[in-house]
């Protein structure tokens, strides 16, 4: 096989997480290993800084910046929602790389971003330009197919869970038997997130809370849930519930979005679950209830990232590189958890193709029975993902996150026009 030598290009897309930076950090270092990477270039703003030629210089950063990044949330290079369909922007995508003689692209984002570097590598082929194309994963939902689990979800099930015993504290201090608390979380058509709260209960201890856990998976039933809430009531001072935004009813419909408006990909606009229910409550069975959204700020807690889930999430950076510089392409890099005593997990290789635009669900039969609690086969693969805290530096007694410098790649190109 000749040796393929040109520039790479990193790109981050979709929700940010608190260690999608590590990944970042991990392709960059790794890049800076091998001659046959000539330039390190990042795309602002995932496809759209590649449409608009939008490009920096990930060489000049400090190592100092490039370190920062392991402890730094959200979206360093910036971030879209935006779906590659007319023909010229697919055009335009390949004109910039060979313009800028980009071999080596590396894609870090979920389900619809995989898809998207599928399409990318697909129209390389067709026009006879040579370009590996690796996808990294991320996604706080831990819904991609083909790898154990992903890079973000093991840090804001961490904080989740460190969430709700803090929010536990509170109403033990306060309930008497007619509390009751609810807190919504992300997670669209799969039910991981939600199901992560249920770390937060101590070990043998089944009745801790979160009492109820309502997930995508399970169909809500007005009628079981008001149930579940008073038999709660009857043995705790308080009822404590975590509620999946993506909740369906027994029709498979959301029983609230947030508006009728839908993203560039077509996922409707979620959030209310909450809302919907503490309405029921207070409707049905006459009783106050309170409700907390995380909403963004569960993606963004680096204060709770896990070590693990950073350390990971550097590793698939590195993989991403050392994948392609070997001939690799087509491929996203995934998480393979190996059969032993304690936890192990080392990379491997999916197509793209078959990554993209699918959604793993929350395997059923680790749910209880009960519909509304986790199974210890989900404590057991939920728990090793959470371990070890994450080290940021301070600043007058607040995080000190990093910003790159964004030195800017000249445009060799004229403005891209849409269709």
């Amino acid at each position: 096989m000749t040796e393929l030598v040109g520039n790479c290009l990193v790109a981050q897309s979709g929700g940010p997480t608190s260690v999608i930076n590590s990944s970042v950090a991990g392709a960059v270092n790794e890049a800076l290993n091998h001659e046959c990477i000539e330039e390190i270039y990042g795309g602002l703003n995932g496809v759209l800084g590649i449409l608009n030629e939008d490009l920096i210089d990930l060489a000049w950063e400090s190592q100092q910046a490039i370190r920062g990044l392991r402890h730094t949330p959200g979206s360093a290079l910036g971030t879209c929602r935006y779906k590659l369909r007319k023909t010229n922007d697919f055009m335009r995508i390949l004109q910039v790389f060979q313009a800028h003689n980009i071999r080596f692209f590396f894609y870090a984002g979920g389900n619809d971003s995989q898809g998207t570097a599928a399409k990318i590598s697909a129209l390389a082929r067709e026009n006879d330009y040579e370009l590996r194309v690796i996808g990294i994963p991320k996604t706080i939902d831990n819904d991609i197919i083909a790898t154990d689990h992903c890079p973000g979800y093991g840090s804001v099930i961490k904080h989740i869970s460190t969430v709700v015993r803090e929010m536990a504290c509170d109403h033990e201090s306060m309930g008497q038997g007619d509390l009751v608390s609810i807190l919504e979380v992300m997670g669209r058509n799969a039910g991981w997130i939600a199901a992560g709260a249920s770390l937060a209960k101590r070990r043998d201890k089944p009745n801790d809370p979160p009492h109820l856990i309502y997930l995508p998976e399970v169909a809500f039933s007005t009628e079981k849930f008001l149930a579940d809430v008073q038999r709660v009531l009857s043995r705790e001072r308080y009822c404590m519930i975590v509620v999946g935004e993506g909740l369906v009813d027994e029709a498979g419909n959301y029983v609230h979005t947030s508006s009728s408006s839908s993203d560039a990909f077509g996922h409707a606009q979620l959030g209310g679950a909450g809302e919907y229910l503490r309405e029921l409550i207070e409707s049905l069975l006459g009783l106050k209830a309170r409700t907390a959204k995380l909403g963004i700020s569960q993606r963004a807690a680096a204060t709770h990232a896990s070590q693990i889930d950073s350390d990971e999430a550097y590793l698939v950076g590195q993989a991403a590189v050392y994948a392609a510089i070997t001939g690799v392409t087509d491929k996203m890099i995934t998480l393979v958890r190996e059969e032993s005593d304690h936890y192990v997990c080392n990379t491997g290789l999916a197509n793209l193709s078959e990554v993209a635009d699918a959604v793993k669900p929350l395997p059923v039969e680790w749910i209880n029975e009960d519909g509304t609690s986790m199974s210890y086969q989900f404590v057991k693969y939920a728990l090793p993902l959470i371990q070890g805290e994450v080290e940021v530096p301070e600043e007058n007694g607040l995080p000190d996150y990093v910003r790159l410098g964004k030195t800017r790649i000249f445009r060799l190109l004229e403005t891209h026009q849409s269709d």
